[in-house]
């Protein structure tokens, strides 16, 4: 019946870019058009937080082109990546653009469906499941629930230049939101931290960072405000990560269904991961 549901789909034409959503990291919330947009492009040109595991799916004899951005280290210029769909488009290609969770949440899929649109490109965009979200239902946290907040922000922890957007009004998120969902947050941890608290934020407020959200690697830390930075460097853990603050990270004690799943010994009201 799936086979079925999608050979109604439609097809990855030569000539076009499909811009997709890899998801979080596990490979089972591809999407249906994902998944078969992996199976018929000719190029897949792909970012560092896709999972290997989803380029299995690739028909022989594609080619496979990374083009991951990693803070920090060596990598491509935006610019270059969007120009090279442009290029392998117009020579024919079917062109897949992957990317880790969804390409229009702080994926940059925006900038490169406009340098489509600026070069008379045809494409598709397909959502995948973002981090922001997905990442933290695997770690038993829900953005929203009804007895803690009816509204939740998204927000980057750095620009495009690396550093902590100085154009975010701290004091505004600070008061208007319950629940900040921060990607690409660990490296200015603090800073953030010091804002939202000199924002008025409570220094004992409970914050989460799920590291490799989705995946047999994830890991999960229960901190608070004041203490995120020390209890960071003391747990170890690296990017990719994301950065919850607000009462729904206290859910976990109760929704911490994934951990229970790989471990069933394990307390699901155990803290940490």
């Amino acid at each position: 019946m799936i086979d079925d549901l999608i050979g109604d789909l439609p097809r990855l034409q030569a000539g076009h870019v499909w811009l997709v959503g890899a998801g979080p990291g596990d490979p089972g919330l591809l999407t249906l058009h994902a998944a078969r947009a992996i199976g018929e492009a000719d190029v897949i040109v792909y970012d560092a937080l896709v999972n290997a595991a989803c380029l299995r799916l690739a028909k022989p004899g594609a080619l496979l082109e990374y083009a991951g951005k990693r803070g920090g280290k060596p990598s491509a210029r935006q610019r270059d990546i969007s120009l090279r769909l442009v290029d392998l488009a117009r020579a024919g290609h079917r062109v897949l653009r992957l990317k880790g969770g969804d390409p229009f949440v702080f994926g940059r899929g925006g900038e490169e469906a406009l340098t489509l649109v600026q070069h008379n490109v045809p494409f598709r965009i397909v959502p995948g499941v973002t981090a922001g979200i997905g990442g933290l239902a695997y770690a038993g946290m829900p953005v929203t629930h009804r007895d803690t907040n009816h509204s939740v922000t998204f927000l980057t922890g750095h620009d495009s230049n690396g550093i902590v957007p100085d154009r975010i009004d701290w004091p505004s998120v600070a008061r208007a939101s319950p629940v900040i969902v921060m990607y690409m947050a660990m490296k200015h941890l603090a800073t953030i931290t010091d804002h939202l608290i000199a924002a008025g934020r409570p220094p004992d407020e409970a914050l989460a960072v799920v590291c490799n959200a989705t995946t047999d690697q994830q890991q999960v830390l229960e901190t608070t405000l004041e203490r995120a930075e020390a209890d960071l460097v003391v747990a170890g853990l690296s990017p990719p990560a994301i950065v919850v603050v607000g009462a729904v990270v206290e859910l976990r004690r109760t929704l911490n269904w994934f951990d229970v799943a790989r471990d069933p010994a394990r307390d699901a009201g155990g803290r940490g991961g």
